[in-house]
């Protein structure tokens, strides 16, 4: 029988929710506002770990499975239903992967965009802030999903043109246009005040407008920083008691205190402050567990993950 599958978290100006994906059912999501109880089991029962594959294979069906490749409002399944390790970041399969980055603005491999695009500075710690583009029409989405705690942006024009911008600005200022998410997870958990954080951001701005070089199709913006605290409700955050470790036949249940980015901030039935990263929940088969259920799921103690490429659209 078909089964419901997470897609992951996604973000809009109406804040997060967890998409799904059924093959019959269509796509469907859940938000997660404060407050929300979150509960559900991992389909099927634990087996033993699959060895490395040199042809895809169809998965097990208590397996992590490729999401498979989203356009837009376009979902083209896994042709193979590939399985995806468990702690892997990317719900995708290599195929997947490299069909999705074969037209993609962040990949480079699509110039053809008509969209207009902004050139932002996001902030997410005293020693890291980036430099990036996202299409003007997704309001800012794409620094929710980064998890950015404040942003500002620099200018808007055309996808070339913002690209230009970006290159400019890494070349002259050095300033990176990728972060591992492991150290932005890390500043986020004592944030110095707003105010500290828009005084960098207006410095670095002041930087880049001064810049030699910057393109003549890019219309620059005055700084105008953005804050997200309000928005992840980074006050319901508690010092964590664990990491959720997902796996077959495993139950995670609780009440959503916050979310940034992609991570789940809950309290569980045990009281305890759990983080659950929804990189690794995308590609399980999901079932609804009682709320008041114990989470059965591994918890491990919070660490430094390994540096991961991010995309940046």
């Amino acid at each position: 029988m078909s089964q419901w599958q997470c897609a992951g978290l996604r973000w809009d100006r109406s804040g997060p929710a967890l998409a799904w994906h059924h093959p019959v059912h269509g796509d469907r999501v859940s938000p997660l506002s404060p407050g929300r109880p979150l509960a559900f089991t991992i389909v099927g029962e634990a087996h033993a770990a699959a060895g490395p594959r040199t042809v895809a294979m169809p998965a097990p069906a208590s397996a992590r499975v490729c999401v498979g490749v989203r356009r837009g409002a376009r979902h083209t399944p896994c042709p193979v239903g590939a399985e995806v390790s468990a702690t892997a970041v990317s719900a995708q399969c290599p195929d997947c992967a490299r069909l999705d980055r074969s037209y993609s603005v962040a990949a480079d491999t699509r110039t053809d965009d008509p969209r207009p695009y902004d050139v932002y500075l996001a902030w997410f710690g005293p020693d890291l802030i980036k430099v990036g583009i996202t299409a003007t029409e997704r309001e800012g989405a794409r620094l929710l999903e980064q998890a950015a705690l404040s942003y500002t942006l620099l200018g808007r024009g055309p996808l070339m043109a913002a690209r230009r911008a970006e290159a400019v600005l890494g070349a002259a200022l050095g300033i990176p246009d990728r972060f591992p998410y492991a150290a932005k997870r890390a500043a986020r958990e004592n944030p110095p005040p707003q105010g500290e954080r828009a005084a960098q951001l207006a410095a670095l701005h002041a930087r880049a407008r001064a810049l030699n070089g910057l393109p003549e199709f890019l219309a620059l913006c005055p700084c105008a920083p953005v804050h997200h605290d309000a928005v992840f409700h980074l006050d319901r955050v508690r010092p964590l008691d664990g990491v959720v470790r997902l796996a077959p036949g495993r139950t995670v249940a609780g009440r959503v205190e916050a979310v940034a980015g992609p991570d789940v901030h809950l309290t569980d039935t045990a009281g305890r402050a759990l983080l659950l990263d929804t990189r690794q929940l995308a590609g399980w088969p999901l079932a609804a567990a009682p709320a008041d259920a114990a989470t059965t799921a591994e918890v491990a103690a919070p660490a430094r993950e390994a540096a991961e490429p991010e995309g940046l659209f």
